[in-house]
Formats: C-alpha cells, structure tokens, sequence
C-alpha cells in the first residue's frame, strides 16, 4: 500500500491503522493517512462553511416572497408560485454540480466552482435592488410602495436570484456528501462518526439559518432589504473563505467518469441479450477482479437476485421476454461465446458485455426510485413555509404591544424543533429503540423507518396548519383593503405547525440524507445527496402545479378562489386539508415501496453487508 510507504519513509508507521480503508486520498492525490486528514478537524470546518452559507441564501430566501410582493408588486398567488419555481431551480440544480463532481471535478472543486458563483450572484443581487429595484429609497416596507421597474431592472433581479440558485444548488448536496467523506466507515468509530455527521450537519443548515429568519427576516420587514442582501453576500464570502482555508485537511474520492455512458452500457448489452437463455448461477457472469468494482477506486458491489422482486414492474417492463418471461439486467454480464472471443483478442466491448459489479450499480439507483418518488409530495408539505405560511401570518396579528413581529421570522420555531428533536432522536429515542431491539449491532430506527415517521408528522403539521387558518378566517375583516394583520388571531397560533415541519424534517430530510448517501453505489455518492435535493426541487414544482390547479378550478363561476389576494376572502384551511389528505395516500404508497426494498451490499464493508441486515421494517 501507497500510504504504508509514506508512512514508513517518515518513521511513523505504527500499522495499518495509520492508512484510510475507504479509497480516499489528500489533496496531493496521495493516500490519506488517518492522523493528518478528515475526522472532525475537517468535519468542523465544513459543518461552519454550510452554516455561513446557509446563513446567506436563507437571507434571500426566507424573505423572497415579501419581497415580490411589496417591491415587484406581485399578487399572492404570483409571488407564492415564482417561489416555489425558484426554490424548485435551486435544488434541481443539485444534479448538475452532483454529475460534475462524480464523473469530472470531484467533491472539493465542484464546492469550490459554486461557491465563487453563489457570491458573485449575491453581489449582484445586492447591487440590483440597492441601486434600481429599492425605488424610492425606504420603500418595499409595509406601507411604501416601489415604483414600476422596467424590465430590464427585473430582468437584471431574476439573473442575479437564478445565479443564486445555480450556486447554491450546485454546491449543497456535495457540501454534504464531501463532509461525510472525512469519516471512513471501514473503520467502527469513524463510521458512528459519519452517521452522526448527517445530524449536525442539518442543525448547521438551520442553525445557520435562524440569523436568516429572526435578524434579516427583521430588517427585511422593515424595508431594509439592500441591507439583508449584503449581509448574505458578507456571510457567502466568509464561509467561501474558509472553506478554502481547510484545503490541506480535507480528504478526496477521486472522481469515477461519466456514469450515464456505464448505464447506457448496461441497458445497451442487456437489450442486445435478451434472447439469449441464462443458465442458474454465476460462473458465467464477467467481473473486473474479486475486490474492486468496474468504476476505479470504488468498492465492489455483491451481485444480488432480488431485482425482479422489488421492481417486477419495472423489469418486466424494460426486459420482457415473449415466450420465455422475463429476465433481468445480469444479462449484461452473461459471457456468450462471442463475448469469449472478443475478450481473447483484448478488453471486451463494453456495449455487449459489462462487469456485474457496473450492472449492480445500475440495480442499486433503480431500486431508489419509488422512494425518492415517495419523497416528493413530503416537500410539497415543506415549502409550504416559505410561500403560504408566510402569507398566512401576515394576514395575523403581528403585534406584541408596540413591536411587530415579521411573518417569516415565525420559522425560527421550525429550527428550534429541528435542534430539540435531533438531541431527542439522538440522546433519547435511538438509544432506546436500541434497547428494545436487543440487538447489539442495532442502530435503532432505520432511515426508511424514519422517513415514513417524518411522513406521518407532517400530515399532522398541515392539519394543525388547516386548524389554525378556520380560526383566523373566524377572527377575520372581511372588506380589508390592505389585509396584513387583519384577523385579530395571533400568530403565534403558527407555532404548532411549525414545531411539526421541524419535527417531521429531522426523520424526513436527516434520514433522507444518511438513506441516499449510504445506498449510492461509491461512484455515485454526490448523486445519492442530489436524489435528496431533487426531491425539494420537484415538491416546489408540484407545489406550484397545485396552486395553480386549485386556484383554476375555484375562480369558476367568478369565486375569488382558496388563495386570494385577500386570504379573508378564501379558503387557504381547505388546500392545507388537501395536502394532508395527498399526504396520507403517499404515506400508504411508501409503505408498501419500504416492504419491498433491499439494501446495497458491499464487499468488505464492516457494517451493512450482512444478510439479515435489512431497512425494509417499516
């Protein structure tokens, strides 16, 4: 081993325990030596880099949809669906800077690239509305109104917002994934350390963000919307800043290629063989060697027969055979006789025949689908608080004697149950389902578990949210002409289903994390962080999607419709009734995909590689 002869020509060597087991290597590209590289010196600076950063965009964010409203004079309905659009943006953004950073660029550029695009978005963000959009100086407050903008003053606004996403989007899901590459999970300690970094790394994100929701949410509330704008470009800067400063400590997985073309390869050598008849057994199955796997520097992947049962659909669908039933994607690594003969003149071609170990990493990401796709209508729920909730507590009484409280700073309760409930999950709950289980390898709650708990909480969240909406309509002035405060309900009122998004995030979004990032074959680490992301992406868009429905279908016959520009008018609490409704039918669909998954197995991995291990009790 590299790292042994390191350690040796130094005079350091005090065995194998010097040596990462994982494949990663240090910035030199050399192998990483345990002492002097990632654990928690690394994984500290990284969890700050993420709080900085989340500090910023939450800046612009948690806001977004005041801002429209009061500077580019937008209506609710209009500002909560170019929320939605742009949140949607930011995180299927998440695939790019993922694809980059596994197949090209690796982890630490990837970070690097985005980051710098993140500040520069900022900048202009701040020098926009300071200069053009701010007009006249003060307003954008509850009671001054902004002139028209032209429209290459907005033009100039959506560029800036869009490259805001775009950085922040391509940099998230491999902050994440590069913060977890400091642990070796071949190693016992190093890998309890892993799982627990996933936890502090979603109370940095909100953490990070509660400057967002109680100081800048303040400031912008009061028309000082230039000055929340710089303050998230200072605090990007900052966390760009010093994330380069940890450079030298940082641990690496080189980058593995394109994974589109070895996909394409499977799914091309298994169509050209779906004729071919397939003998019981595996002596017949072509592989790269007995411990590596078909992507360099990654860990084997063991062959595994349950394909058709978790995805029968689906494999019948693609690999259907007329007369004979269906087969599965191991005909790809079925060695023919002309495979035999090819293989004798050099490598084969790897569009007729690939190694099991690049056919399992295609199994692997199918068998994720059905619970990604379970995912999304969770984050239908969850972007609710940045666009409807927000409107919701506007319309409340926001006052505690002569101090108002600003709307969206209300999500400060969701970060504080965000920081309960991971200490409960962690100190509490796991240590005693552990002790239930009585098992000594148990980790207590699975992340499929988890995920399907977070499902359950936050259909309690939207009905609390509904509840919540019948009274204030109960307390309401109908014919308000400017309806901010205008039910006499206070809004404190919302904390409960805050309390709920913020419990229900901690098992939803933290076991969404460890889930993807523990599933995704090596090569595939940063798009396993993505699938999570992606999943917010499309739950804004769908967000968006029945918003737009909902008020379509209840503006007919000339009614103003659930979500008007008066809420006092409408009937938000019957949209929040609908999503917990949707909820509960996509509770029972997961449920059924969490029976029927199996989870990866990897050679020579110290934990998850047993039979009996399974995430599929639900």
């Amino acid at each position: 081993m590299a790292c042994l002869e390191i350690m040796h020509k130094e005079g350091k060597y005090k065995g194998e325990d010097d040596c990462t087991l994982d494949g990663t290597v240090d910035f030199h590209g050399q192998p990483a030596i345990r002492e002097r590289s990632g654990q928690w010196v690394a994984g500290i600076v990284i969890l700050l880099n993420q709080g900085l950063a989340t500090l910023a965009f939450f800046g612009v964010g948690v806001n977004l949809v005041l801002f429209l409203t009061r500077v580019l004079q937008q209506d609710n309905a209009e500002a909560a669906n170019s929320v939605s659009k742009w949140t949607g943006t930011v995180y299927i953004f998440s695939l790019v800077g993922a694809f980059l950073s596994d197949s090209y660029w690796g982890r630490y550029k990837t970070c690097a690239i985005f980051q710098v695009i993140f500040v520069i978005g900022l900048i202009s963000l701040s020098v926009a509305s300071h200069l053009f959009l701010l007009n006249p100086r003060g307003c954008g407050d509850r009671t001054t109104k902004c002139v028209s903008h032209s429209s290459w003053e907005i033009g100039l606004f959506y560029l800036s917002i869009y490259m805001v996403a775009l950085g922040n989007g391509g940099y998230q899901p491999n902050i994440a994934t590069f913060g977890a590459d400091q642990f070796d999970e071949e190693d016992p300690k190093e890998g309890l350390s892993k799982v627990a970094f996933f936890s502090y790394f979603y109370l940095a994100l909100n953490l990070g963000s509660l400057f967002s929701n109680t100081i800048l949410s303040y400031f912008e509330d009061e028309g000082m919307w230039a000055l929340g704008f710089w303050t998230s470009a200072a605090s990007a800067f900052a966390g760009l800043v010093l994330f380069l400063g940890g450079t030298s400590r940082y641990r690496h997985f080189k980058p593995t290629g394109n994974p589109l073309s070895r996909f394409c390869q499977v799914i091309g050598a298994a169509a050209k063989k779906w004729r071919v008849e397939m003998p019981p057994g595996e002596e017949n199955l072509y592989d790269v060697n007995d411990k590596e796997s078909s992507v360099g520097g990654a860990r084997k992947i063991l062959h595994t027969d349950g394909f058709k049962v978790n995805l029968g659909f689906t494999e019948r669908l693609w690999m259907e055979k007329k007369s004979r039933g269906s087969h599965s994607w191991t005909e790809a690594a079925y060695i023919t006789p002309r495979d035999l003969n090819n293989h004798s003149q050099g490598r084969p071609n790897p569009w007729r025949l690939c190694p099991i170990s690049q056919v399992e990493e295609v199994k692997c990401i199918l068998r994720l689908l059905p619970i990604w796709l379970c995912t999304i209508l969770y984050s239908v729920v969850f972007t609710q608080m940045a666009s409807l909730f927000v409107e919701q507590g506007a319309a409340m009484k926001c006052t505690i004697s002569n101090f108002r409280i600003p709307p969206a700073s209300m999500s400060s309760f969701d970060i504080l149950s965000v920081a309960v409930f991971i200490f409960f999950y962690r100190r509490v709950l796991d240590p005693l389902v552990s002790r239930i289980k009585k098992k000594e390898d148990s980790k207590g709650l699975t992340e499929l578990q988890r995920m399907g708990i977070g499902l359950v909480i936050a259909i309690m969240a939207m009905v609390a949210a509904g509840i919540v909406e019948c009274f204030r309509l109960k307390y309401a002035k109908k014919d308000c002409l400017h309806c901010e405060g205008s039910s006499s309900l206070s809004i404190f009122w919302q904390v409960p289903q805050y309390a709920f998004i913020g419990a229900s995030e901690v098992f939803m979004y933290v076991g969404q994390l460890e889930f993807f990032n523990a599933q995704a074959p090596d090569g595939l680490k940063s798009f396993g962080s993505a699938l999570c992301m992606t999943s917010i992406s499309l739950g804004n868009y769908v967000s968006s999607l029945l918003v737009t429905t909902v008020m379509k279908i209840s503006t007919e016959d000339h009614m103003p419709g659930w979500i008007p520009g008066n809420l006092n008018r409408g009937h938000l609490d019957r949209f929040y009734f609908l999503l917990a409704a949707l909820t509960s039918i996509d509770l029972v669909v997961y449920i059924a995909c969490a029976k029927w998954y199996k989870n990866i197995k990897l050679e020579g991995k110290f934990v998850g590689s047993s039979e009996e291990d399974e995430l599929s009790d639900v």
